[in-house]
């Protein structure tokens, strides 16, 4: 056991011996994992498209037109104060602005002199879009007044206001029932939306943590194949003849090292994912550290049978970069396994990156717990058998 320990302790000072090594082991995947489930948009975001309104009149029809815009399925609108829009108008960040002028009151429109300003970028769909929401909610709002208006000329047919005040009050109450009149309408045109579940289950901040935590934790385990080599490189192993060092006892020692640092790596890294991304890991935490443990031994399992191979540290270092991505990438810890081609999806059962990520999303997503993951665990396992078994076996001093 001393013997081990000796080990584990140098390889563990050998590999942080470089401070860099902190900016892959912790600091990167936080990056990676926060920007990743930050950038992706959740089924649960406003699909509506953004809309800047500067509202200069703060009377009850521009109210009317905010509240028309509010009801559009299309533009979803917020207040902004002029100058600030316009800044971010100049600078392209805003694909359309609406300026509500002072003088869009109702004597204005009534008049047939009421304007509202939009300024649209050139070429913009999603300008356009803004522009026919915008016509459909100035059209409701005028349809209404013009309602208003048509009844109170009736009604001073009939027989004439005895002063401007009444005149103006019967015009309100009548504008009143019109908009509510008009809110109650009956839709000519029924819309039926397709109940058809996605086929993809997905949650950004689940699936962001999951893939990242398996990348980040995945390309060091199999980067053991680069300390064999560099220890074959400066001679270290021929010593280890010399030496009542058995190789099981060194092989033991370098595995169980870099599995331990791959699960402090991994406790830091669900935790960010639950008290920062709001993750929730399942009610069975030992299912996830089985999971987690079959995984990291699969990782250095394959790093080891690699390091049986490759000749020089160089050598090593970039095979298991390529490795790790690759195999982050078809396993689905990038992007949804779902969206890849069914033969592919096939295919990438023969790694084990694809086992971890569909145990973590089995925990996460789906709610399933110890029994759930127990497959997944499994395979791991025995992707651990065969690779050490196979470094074992073709393991060579120089």
């Amino acid at each position: 056991m001393g013997k081990i320990l000796a080990i584990i302790w140098k390889d563990l000072k050998l590999r942080f011996s470089v401070k860099a090594e902190l900016l892959y082991f912790i600091i990167l995947p936080l990056i990676f994992t926060f920007l990743l489930a930050g950038g992706t948009p959740s089924g649960d975001d406003d699909p509506r498209l953004s809309l800047a309104v500067v509202d200069l009149a703060n009377s009850s029809l521009s109210e009317n037109l905010l509240r028309e815009l509010e009801n559009s399925t299309t533009v979803n609108p917020y207040l902004a104060e002029l100058a600030e829009a316009e800044s971010q108008f100049d600078e392209r960040r805003l694909s359309s602005l609406l300026i509500i002028p002072a003088d869009f009151t109702l004597e204005s429109l009534q008049a047939g002199e009421a304007e509202v300003e939009l300024r649209q970028q050139p070429n913009s769909l999603n300008a356009l879009a803004a522009e026919r929401a915008i016509q459909s909610a100035v059209q409701r709002v005028g349809s209404a007044v013009q309602i208003a208006q048509t009844s109170l000329e009736a009604a001073e047919q009939r027989q004439p206001f005895s002063d401007a005040g009444s005149r103006a009050a019967y015009f309100e109450r009548a504008l009143e029932s019109a908009q509510e009149q008009m809110a109650h309408a009956p839709q000519r045109v029924s819309v039926q939306r397709g109940n058809t579940p996605d086929q993809v289950e997905y949650d950004p901040a689940t699936s962001s943590s999951a893939g990242q935590l398996i990348t980040w934790v995945f390309i060091p385990l199999v980067g053991i194949s680069g300390m064999f080599a560099y220890e074959r490189q400066q001679g270290t192993l021929r010593r280890l003849l010399t030496t009542p060092t058995q190789r099981v006892t060194y092989l033991l020692g370098t595995i169980s090292g870099q599995v331990l640092t791959a699960l402090v790596q991994i406790s830091l890294l669900v935790g960010f994912g639950m008290l920062v991304m709001g993750v929730q890991w399942g009610d069975d935490l030992g299912a996830l550290a089985l999971l987690m443990a079959a995984f990291a031994l699969a990782g250095a399992a394959l790093g080891t049978a690699m390091g049986a191979f490759v000749k020089t540290e160089g050598q090593a270092s970039g095979l298991s970069m390529v490795t790790g991505m690759v195999m982050a990438l078809l396993g689905g810890c990038w992007y949804p396994l779902e969206l890849f081609p069914e033969f592919v999806q096939n295919a990438v059962k023969v790694l084990p990156t694809t086992w971890a990520m569909q145990g973590m999303l089995d925990l996460a997503l789906r709610g399933q717990g110890l029994a759930g993951i127990l497959p997944e665990a499994g395979v791991l396992l025995g992707f651990a058998a065969v690779f050490l078994l196979i470094g074992v076996m073709r393991f060579r001093y120089e």
